[in-house]
Protein backbone atom coordinates (compact mmCIF):
# COMPACT_ATOMS: atom_id res chain seq x y z
CA UNK A 1 0.00 0.00 0.00
CA UNK A 2 1.88 2.95 -1.27
CA UNK A 3 1.30 6.23 -2.67
CA UNK A 4 -0.36 9.66 -2.02
CA UNK A 5 -4.12 9.73 -0.67
CA UNK A 6 -7.11 12.22 -1.02
CA UNK A 7 -8.13 14.13 1.95
CA UNK A 8 -11.27 11.84 2.00
CA UNK A 9 -9.16 8.47 1.61
CA UNK A 10 -6.70 9.87 4.67
CA UNK A 11 -9.75 9.96 6.47
CA UNK A 12 -11.65 7.32 5.78
CA UNK A 13 -8.39 4.72 5.73
CA UNK A 14 -7.72 6.60 9.25
CA UNK A 15 -11.23 5.87 10.66
CA UNK A 16 -11.16 2.32 8.91
CA UNK A 17 -7.91 1.25 10.95
CA UNK A 18 -8.79 2.95 14.64
CA UNK A 19 -8.91 0.10 17.36
CA UNK A 20 -10.43 2.79 19.93
CA UNK A 21 -13.84 3.70 21.17
CA UNK A 22 -13.96 6.89 19.37
CA UNK A 23 -11.90 8.82 16.53
CA UNK A 24 -11.53 11.48 15.00
CA UNK A 25 -10.07 12.67 12.25
CA UNK A 26 -9.10 16.27 10.86
CA UNK A 27 -7.27 16.63 7.31
CA UNK A 28 -6.21 20.62 6.41
CA UNK A 29 -4.49 21.48 3.18
CA UNK A 30 -3.08 24.76 3.22
CA UNK A 31 -2.15 26.81 -0.13
CA UNK A 32 -0.67 29.48 0.14
CA UNK A 33 1.18 32.32 -1.98
CA UNK A 34 3.06 35.40 -1.07
CA UNK A 35 5.06 38.26 -2.27
CA UNK A 36 7.35 40.67 0.05
CA UNK A 37 8.70 43.98 -1.50
CA UNK A 38 11.46 46.27 -0.05
CA UNK A 39 12.99 49.72 -0.78
CA UNK A 40 10.73 49.96 -3.29
CA UNK A 41 11.61 46.53 -5.24
CA UNK A 42 9.91 43.52 -5.10
CA UNK A 43 11.87 40.97 -3.56
CA UNK A 44 10.79 37.52 -2.99
CA UNK A 45 7.77 35.50 -3.95
CA UNK A 46 6.32 31.56 -2.75
CA UNK A 47 4.30 29.18 -3.44
CA UNK A 48 3.71 26.90 -0.52
CA UNK A 49 1.20 23.52 0.38
CA UNK A 50 1.25 22.07 3.38
CA UNK A 51 -0.83 19.26 4.57
CA UNK A 52 -1.42 17.98 8.14
CA UNK A 53 -3.15 15.43 9.25
CA UNK A 54 -4.97 15.07 13.21
CA UNK A 55 -6.26 11.78 14.79
CA UNK A 56 -7.69 11.88 17.94
CA UNK A 57 -8.49 8.70 19.73
CA UNK A 58 -10.98 8.49 22.68
CA UNK A 59 -10.56 5.37 24.41
CA UNK A 60 -13.35 4.13 27.55
CA UNK A 61 -12.62 3.27 30.77
CA UNK A 62 -14.30 2.09 33.99
CA UNK A 63 -12.40 6.05 35.24
CA UNK A 64 -13.90 7.88 32.49
CA UNK A 65 -12.30 8.35 28.82
CA UNK A 66 -9.03 9.11 27.84
CA UNK A 67 -8.78 11.47 24.19
CA UNK A 68 -5.26 12.57 22.99
CA UNK A 69 -3.58 12.98 19.41
CA UNK A 70 -1.33 13.01 17.09
CA UNK A 71 -0.80 14.90 13.92
CA UNK A 72 2.04 14.67 10.86
CA UNK A 73 2.33 16.46 7.52
CA UNK A 74 3.14 14.42 4.25
CA UNK A 75 1.10 11.67 5.37
CA UNK A 76 0.51 8.95 2.47
CA UNK A 77 -0.55 5.07 2.95
CA UNK A 78 2.69 4.07 4.15
CA UNK A 79 2.82 5.93 7.21
CA UNK A 80 -1.00 6.82 7.76
CA UNK A 81 -1.01 3.58 10.24
CA UNK A 82 1.33 4.57 12.37
CA UNK A 83 -0.32 7.78 12.88
CA UNK A 84 -3.09 6.41 13.94
CA UNK A 85 -1.25 3.82 16.60
CA UNK A 86 0.58 7.01 17.83
CA UNK A 87 -2.56 8.31 18.70
CA UNK A 88 -4.13 4.94 20.18
CA UNK A 89 -1.31 4.69 22.60
CA UNK A 90 -0.88 8.46 23.19
CA UNK A 91 -4.36 8.13 24.29
CA UNK A 92 -3.86 4.90 26.41
CA UNK A 93 -1.37 6.72 28.38
CA UNK A 94 -3.01 10.22 29.18
CA UNK A 95 -5.25 11.11 31.92
CA UNK A 96 -8.85 11.25 32.21
CA UNK A 97 -10.22 13.98 30.10
CA UNK A 98 -12.36 16.36 31.87
CA UNK A 99 -14.14 17.41 29.23
CA UNK A 100 -15.37 13.68 27.85
CA UNK A 101 -18.84 13.61 26.14
CA UNK A 102 -20.59 11.83 23.24
CA UNK A 103 -19.67 12.42 19.54
CA UNK A 104 -21.74 13.84 17.17
CA UNK A 105 -22.57 12.64 14.01
CA UNK A 106 -22.56 15.88 12.13
CA UNK A 107 -23.51 14.49 8.94
CA UNK A 108 -21.96 14.57 5.41
CA UNK A 109 -21.08 18.13 3.71
CA UNK A 110 -22.48 18.27 0.33
CA UNK A 111 -19.01 18.85 -0.87
CA UNK A 112 -17.48 16.24 0.68
CA UNK A 113 -16.25 14.79 -2.30
CA UNK A 114 -14.68 18.22 -3.74
CA UNK A 115 -10.65 18.17 -3.81
CA UNK A 116 -8.69 20.60 -1.84
CA UNK A 117 -8.63 24.28 -3.46
CA UNK A 118 -5.23 25.85 -4.99
CA UNK A 119 -4.36 29.17 -4.17
CA UNK A 120 -2.71 30.05 -7.64
CA UNK A 121 0.19 32.41 -8.42
CA UNK A 122 -1.64 34.58 -10.54
CA UNK A 123 -3.95 35.61 -7.80
CA UNK A 124 -1.32 38.32 -6.59
CA UNK A 125 -0.67 39.38 -10.38
CA UNK A 126 -2.59 42.35 -10.14
CA UNK A 127 -0.98 43.52 -6.94
CA UNK A 128 2.26 43.47 -8.31
CA UNK A 129 1.59 45.57 -11.69
CA UNK A 130 -0.09 47.71 -8.96
CA UNK A 131 2.79 48.10 -6.80
CA UNK A 132 5.19 48.68 -9.71
CA UNK A 133 3.40 52.00 -10.13
CA UNK A 134 3.70 53.18 -6.91
CA UNK A 135 7.70 52.05 -6.46
CA UNK A 136 8.30 54.81 -8.84
CA UNK A 137 5.93 57.50 -6.98
CA UNK A 138 7.32 56.55 -4.02
CA UNK A 139 11.17 56.89 -5.47
CA UNK A 140 10.76 60.35 -6.80
CA UNK A 141 9.10 61.72 -3.48
CA UNK A 142 12.29 60.50 -1.24
CA UNK A 143 10.51 57.07 0.52
CA UNK A 144 10.14 53.74 0.14
CA UNK A 145 8.02 50.92 0.00
CA UNK A 146 8.26 48.13 2.10
CA UNK A 147 5.28 45.13 2.48
CA UNK A 148 3.97 41.73 2.50
CA UNK A 149 0.70 39.79 0.73
CA UNK A 150 -0.66 36.60 1.30
CA UNK A 151 -3.27 34.83 -0.24
CA UNK A 152 -4.16 31.79 1.17
CA UNK A 153 -6.71 28.94 1.11
CA UNK A 154 -7.24 25.86 4.05
CA UNK A 155 -9.82 23.04 2.88
CA UNK A 156 -10.50 21.32 6.05
CA UNK A 157 -11.80 17.27 5.97
CA UNK A 158 -13.19 16.59 9.37
CA UNK A 159 -14.84 12.79 9.68
CA UNK A 160 -15.47 10.59 13.06
CA UNK A 161 -16.10 7.12 13.99
CA UNK A 162 -20.15 8.05 14.51
CA UNK A 163 -20.31 9.18 10.70
CA UNK A 164 -19.55 12.99 10.17
CA UNK A 165 -18.09 14.00 6.97
CA UNK A 166 -17.69 17.55 7.29
CA UNK A 167 -15.77 19.76 4.29
CA UNK A 168 -15.06 23.94 4.55
CA UNK A 169 -12.79 25.83 2.65
CA UNK A 170 -11.30 29.12 3.35
CA UNK A 171 -9.93 31.56 1.34
CA UNK A 172 -7.96 34.55 3.31
CA UNK A 173 -6.44 37.58 2.32
CA UNK A 174 -4.19 39.80 3.73
CA UNK A 175 -1.69 43.29 2.86
CA UNK A 176 0.11 45.27 4.34
CA UNK A 177 2.03 48.25 3.03
CA UNK A 178 5.10 50.02 5.12
CA UNK A 179 6.02 53.61 3.81
CA UNK A 180 9.11 55.58 5.24
CA UNK A 181 11.35 58.39 4.60
CA UNK A 182 14.49 58.24 3.23
CA UNK A 183 16.20 58.68 6.51
CA UNK A 184 14.00 56.03 8.04
CA UNK A 185 12.36 59.01 10.61
CA UNK A 186 9.10 58.58 9.32
CA UNK A 187 6.98 55.87 8.68
CA UNK A 188 3.53 55.05 8.01
CA UNK A 189 1.51 51.65 7.71
CA UNK A 190 -1.70 50.49 6.30
CA UNK A 191 -3.26 46.79 6.06
CA UNK A 192 -6.24 45.17 5.43
CA UNK A 193 -7.69 41.28 5.58
CA UNK A 194 -10.52 40.04 3.45
CA UNK A 195 -11.32 36.53 1.92
CA UNK A 196 -10.96 37.40 -1.57
CA UNK A 197 -7.94 39.44 -3.93
CA UNK A 198 -10.97 41.49 -5.24
CA UNK A 199 -12.10 42.72 -1.86
CA UNK A 200 -8.91 44.55 -0.84
CA UNK A 201 -8.90 48.33 -1.65
CA UNK A 202 -5.11 49.23 -2.60
CA UNK A 203 -5.59 52.46 -3.72
CA UNK A 204 -6.98 53.19 -0.24
CA UNK A 205 -4.21 51.49 1.55
CA UNK A 206 -1.40 53.70 -0.54
CA UNK A 207 -3.38 57.13 0.45
CA UNK A 208 -3.34 56.12 4.03
CA UNK A 209 0.10 55.42 4.03
CA UNK A 210 1.24 58.80 1.86
CA UNK A 211 -0.68 61.05 3.89
CA UNK A 212 0.63 59.50 7.39
CA UNK A 213 3.99 60.36 5.75
CA UNK A 214 2.78 63.74 4.63
CA UNK A 215 1.52 64.41 8.24
CA UNK A 216 4.78 63.87 9.76
CA UNK A 217 6.75 66.45 7.72
CA UNK A 218 6.42 68.38 11.23
CA UNK A 219 7.58 66.87 14.07
CA UNK A 220 7.00 67.93 17.98
CA UNK A 221 7.79 65.71 21.20
CA UNK A 222 5.21 65.27 24.00
CA UNK A 223 5.08 64.03 27.61
CA UNK A 224 3.73 60.83 28.37
CA UNK A 225 0.27 61.05 30.15
CA UNK A 226 -3.31 60.43 29.45
CA UNK A 227 -4.63 61.69 26.18
CA UNK A 228 -8.03 61.59 24.21
CA UNK A 229 -7.27 59.24 21.89
CA UNK A 230 -8.43 58.25 18.39
CA UNK A 231 -7.75 54.31 17.83
CA UNK A 232 -7.90 53.59 14.42
CA UNK A 233 -9.63 49.88 12.84
CA UNK A 234 -6.54 48.31 13.47
CA UNK A 235 -5.33 49.34 16.69
CA UNK A 236 -9.19 48.26 18.01
CA UNK A 237 -8.57 44.92 16.02
CA UNK A 238 -5.21 44.29 17.92
CA UNK A 239 -7.12 45.44 21.36
CA UNK A 240 -10.32 43.48 20.68
CA UNK A 241 -8.68 40.51 19.77
CA UNK A 242 -6.71 39.97 22.90
CA UNK A 243 -9.79 40.81 25.09
CA UNK A 244 -11.86 37.71 23.02
CA UNK A 245 -9.04 35.48 22.71
CA UNK A 246 -8.93 36.37 27.25
CA UNK A 247 -12.62 35.41 27.34
CA UNK A 248 -12.68 31.58 28.11
CA UNK A 249 -15.52 30.62 30.08
CA UNK A 250 -13.76 28.37 32.76
CA UNK A 251 -11.34 30.84 33.38
CA UNK A 252 -14.03 33.13 34.45
CA UNK A 253 -16.07 30.96 36.10
CA UNK A 254 -12.63 30.40 38.38
CA UNK A 255 -11.68 34.03 39.10
CA UNK A 256 -8.81 33.97 36.77
CA UNK A 257 -10.00 36.93 34.63
CA UNK A 258 -11.44 40.20 34.04
CA UNK A 259 -14.50 38.29 32.72
CA UNK A 260 -15.16 36.82 36.76
CA UNK A 261 -17.47 38.40 39.45
CA UNK A 262 -16.34 39.06 42.67
CA UNK A 263 -17.30 36.48 44.90
CA UNK A 264 -18.04 33.81 42.30
CA UNK A 265 -18.70 33.33 38.81
CA UNK A 266 -18.91 34.73 35.51
CA UNK A 267 -19.91 38.84 34.78
CA UNK A 268 -22.15 37.64 31.64
CA UNK A 269 -25.11 39.76 31.98
CA UNK A 270 -22.95 42.82 33.44
CA UNK A 271 -23.15 46.23 31.16
CA UNK A 272 -19.04 46.62 30.40
CA UNK A 273 -19.98 50.46 28.41
CA UNK A 274 -22.95 52.54 28.50
CA UNK A 275 -22.05 52.78 24.40
CA UNK A 276 -24.24 50.01 22.63
CA UNK A 277 -20.94 48.19 21.36
CA UNK A 278 -21.85 44.87 19.76
CA UNK A 279 -19.21 42.43 19.81
CA UNK A 280 -19.91 39.63 17.68
CA UNK A 281 -18.71 36.65 15.42
CA UNK A 282 -20.53 34.50 12.57
CA UNK A 283 -19.76 32.13 10.27
CA UNK A 284 -21.40 33.30 7.13
CA UNK A 285 -20.18 37.06 7.96
CA UNK A 286 -20.14 39.12 4.34
CA UNK A 287 -16.49 39.24 3.22
CA UNK A 288 -15.00 37.66 6.14
CA UNK A 289 -16.80 33.63 6.25
CA UNK A 290 -15.53 31.45 8.82
CA UNK A 291 -15.60 27.47 9.24
CA UNK A 292 -18.99 26.98 10.30
CA UNK A 293 -18.32 23.60 12.49
CA UNK A 294 -15.76 22.83 15.37
CA UNK A 295 -12.81 22.01 14.54
CA UNK A 296 -10.05 21.33 17.56
CA UNK A 297 -6.99 19.05 17.10
CA UNK A 298 -6.86 18.54 21.12
CA UNK A 299 -8.72 19.77 23.70
CA UNK A 300 -7.46 22.84 25.70
CA UNK A 301 -9.34 25.37 28.29
CA UNK A 302 -11.34 27.15 25.00
CA UNK A 303 -11.45 24.25 23.03
CA UNK A 304 -12.56 20.30 23.38
CA UNK A 305 -11.74 17.38 20.64
CA UNK A 306 -15.20 16.28 21.64
CA UNK A 307 -16.88 18.84 20.46
CA UNK A 308 -15.64 18.49 16.84
CA UNK A 309 -17.86 18.67 14.30
CA UNK A 310 -20.24 20.60 16.31
CA UNK A 311 -22.31 23.81 14.54
CA UNK A 312 -20.75 27.39 15.46
CA UNK A 313 -23.81 29.82 15.65
CA UNK A 314 -23.47 33.22 14.95
CA UNK A 315 -22.76 34.41 18.38
CA UNK A 316 -23.00 38.17 20.09
CA UNK A 317 -19.92 37.95 22.68
CA UNK A 318 -20.95 41.53 23.89
CA UNK A 319 -24.33 43.08 23.19
CA UNK A 320 -25.14 46.58 22.69
CA UNK A 321 -22.69 47.26 25.97
CA UNK A 322 -23.29 44.10 27.92
CA UNK A 323 -21.35 41.22 27.91
CA UNK A 324 -23.36 38.17 26.77
CA UNK A 325 -21.74 35.47 25.92
CA UNK A 326 -17.93 34.05 26.75
CA UNK A 327 -15.92 30.93 25.03
CA UNK A 328 -17.59 27.58 26.29
CA UNK A 329 -17.25 24.13 25.49
CA UNK A 330 -19.71 21.64 25.70
CA UNK A 331 -17.89 21.33 29.33
CA UNK A 332 -17.34 24.22 30.45
CA UNK A 333 -21.04 25.04 29.43
CA UNK A 334 -22.24 22.04 32.10
CA UNK A 335 -19.85 23.89 34.63
CA UNK A 336 -21.07 27.44 34.18
CA UNK A 337 -24.56 26.57 33.26
CA UNK A 338 -24.09 28.54 30.23
CA UNK A 339 -25.17 27.90 26.90
CA UNK A 340 -22.65 26.82 24.67
CA UNK A 341 -20.69 28.94 22.39
CA UNK A 342 -17.90 27.70 20.72
CA UNK A 343 -15.04 29.68 19.20
CA UNK A 344 -15.55 31.69 16.27
CA UNK A 345 -12.61 32.33 13.47
CA UNK A 346 -14.31 36.37 13.06
CA UNK A 347 -14.46 39.22 14.72
CA UNK A 348 -16.73 42.19 14.34
CA UNK A 349 -17.17 45.31 16.97
CA UNK A 350 -20.04 47.94 15.69
CA UNK A 351 -22.72 50.17 17.51
CA UNK A 352 -25.82 51.04 15.56
CA UNK A 353 -24.48 55.32 15.47
CA UNK A 354 -21.16 54.41 13.83
CA UNK A 355 -21.73 55.79 10.48
CA UNK A 356 -18.26 58.69 10.52
CA UNK A 357 -14.96 57.69 9.17
CA UNK A 358 -11.97 58.73 10.70
CA UNK A 359 -10.99 61.77 9.04
CA UNK A 360 -14.94 62.69 10.71
CA UNK A 361 -13.60 61.64 13.87
CA UNK A 362 -10.35 64.10 14.02
CA UNK A 363 -12.76 67.07 12.53
CA UNK A 364 -14.91 66.63 15.49
CA UNK A 365 -11.75 66.36 18.00
CA UNK A 366 -10.29 69.50 19.68
CA UNK A 367 -7.07 67.76 20.77
CA UNK A 368 -5.71 64.43 21.10
CA UNK A 369 -3.68 61.84 19.40
CA UNK A 370 -4.30 59.72 16.06
CA UNK A 371 -2.82 56.27 16.55
CA UNK A 372 -1.94 54.22 12.84
CA UNK A 373 -1.33 50.82 14.61
CA UNK A 374 0.12 49.12 18.30
CA UNK A 375 2.54 46.74 18.40
CA UNK A 376 4.18 44.29 20.95
CA UNK A 377 1.58 43.90 23.06
CA UNK A 378 2.02 42.10 26.19
CA UNK A 379 -0.31 40.87 29.02
CA UNK A 380 0.26 42.85 32.40
CA UNK A 381 -2.80 41.57 34.74
CA UNK A 382 -5.47 39.07 33.39
CA UNK A 383 -7.62 40.05 36.45
CA UNK A 384 -7.99 43.46 34.74
CA UNK A 385 -6.85 42.26 31.35
CA UNK A 386 -4.24 44.96 31.52
CA UNK A 387 -1.94 44.89 28.46
CA UNK A 388 0.89 47.40 27.81
CA UNK A 389 2.39 47.57 24.30
CA UNK A 390 3.88 50.40 21.75
CA UNK A 391 2.78 52.56 19.81
CA UNK A 392 4.22 52.16 15.87
CA UNK A 393 4.92 54.43 12.32
CA UNK A 394 3.15 57.39 13.20
CA UNK A 395 1.38 58.96 16.12
CA UNK A 396 -0.18 62.11 15.32
CA UNK A 397 -1.17 65.73 17.53
CA UNK A 398 -4.74 66.59 16.44
CA UNK A 399 -5.90 70.55 17.47
CA UNK A 400 -8.86 71.67 16.06
CA UNK A 401 -9.91 69.29 14.18
CA UNK A 402 -7.46 68.96 11.86
CA UNK A 403 -3.61 67.02 12.43
CA UNK A 404 -1.34 69.33 13.19
CA UNK A 405 2.28 67.38 13.34
CA UNK A 406 3.64 63.63 14.05
CA UNK A 407 4.91 63.31 17.82
CA UNK A 408 7.27 60.73 19.31
CA UNK A 409 5.73 57.13 20.17
CA UNK A 410 5.08 55.92 23.26
CA UNK A 411 4.52 52.77 25.99
CA UNK A 412 0.99 52.44 26.49
CA UNK A 413 -0.93 50.73 29.59
CA UNK A 414 -4.39 50.21 29.34
CA UNK A 415 -7.25 47.31 29.49
CA UNK A 416 -9.63 46.76 26.73
CA UNK A 417 -12.73 45.81 28.50
CA UNK A 418 -11.92 48.99 31.23
CA UNK A 419 -11.32 51.38 28.27
CA UNK A 420 -14.67 50.34 26.98
CA UNK A 421 -16.13 52.81 29.67
CA UNK A 422 -14.52 55.95 28.23
CA UNK A 423 -15.24 55.18 24.52
CA UNK A 424 -16.51 58.80 23.51
CA UNK A 425 -17.22 57.80 19.63
CA UNK A 426 -17.81 55.18 17.54
CA UNK A 427 -17.05 55.17 13.71
CA UNK A 428 -17.99 53.09 10.36
CA UNK A 429 -17.12 49.71 11.31
CA UNK A 430 -15.14 48.42 8.17
CA UNK A 431 -12.57 45.26 7.18
CA UNK A 432 -9.03 45.34 8.95
CA UNK A 433 -6.05 43.81 9.73
CA UNK A 434 -4.41 43.52 13.37
CA UNK A 435 -1.14 44.97 13.19
CA UNK A 436 0.17 42.47 16.24
CA UNK A 437 -2.37 39.39 15.37
CA UNK A 438 -2.76 39.63 11.72
CA UNK A 439 -0.78 36.93 11.32
CA UNK A 440 -3.00 34.48 13.15
CA UNK A 441 -6.64 36.02 12.81
CA UNK A 442 -7.11 37.99 9.82
CA UNK A 443 -11.09 38.20 9.48
CA UNK A 444 -11.32 41.33 11.88
CA UNK A 445 -14.24 44.13 10.92
CA UNK A 446 -13.81 47.08 13.30
CA UNK A 447 -14.70 50.54 13.74
CA UNK A 448 -12.69 53.97 14.48
CA UNK A 449 -13.01 54.28 18.25
CA UNK A 450 -12.14 57.73 20.37
CA UNK A 451 -11.23 56.98 23.98
CA UNK A 452 -11.15 59.30 26.74
CA UNK A 453 -7.66 59.17 28.94
CA UNK A 454 -6.10 56.50 27.08
CA UNK A 455 -2.74 55.55 29.35
CA UNK A 456 0.11 56.62 27.48
CA UNK A 457 2.27 55.51 30.13
CA UNK A 458 5.90 56.76 28.64
CA UNK A 459 7.77 57.90 26.24
CA UNK A 460 9.01 55.02 23.73
CA UNK A 461 11.99 55.12 21.79
CA UNK A 462 11.17 52.61 19.46
CA UNK A 463 10.10 54.14 15.76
Amino acid sequence: MTGALSPQELVDRALAASTTDGCVVIVNDHAETNLRWANNTLTTNGVNQIVDVTVIAMVNGSDGVRAESATRNAVDADNLLELVAEAEANARGSAVADDAADLVDAGISPDWDAAPVDAPVAALSDLAHWLGEIFGAARDAGQGRYGYAEHSISTTYLGSSTGSRLRHCQPSVRVELTGRSADGAKSGWSGQGASEVSAIDLPALEAEVAKRLAWSERQIALDAGRYQTILPPSAVADLMLYAYWSSGALDAHEGQSVYSKPGGGTRVGDRLTDVPLTLRSDPVMPGQQAVPFVVASASSRMSSAFDNGLPVEPTDWISEGTLSALIQTRHSARVTGLPFTPWGDNLELSAPSGTADIDQLVAETERGLLLTCLWYIREVDPQTLLLTGLTRDGVFLVENGEVTSAVNNFRFNESPIGMLRRVGEVGRTEDTLAREFGDYFTRTRMPTLRVDDFNMSSVSQAS
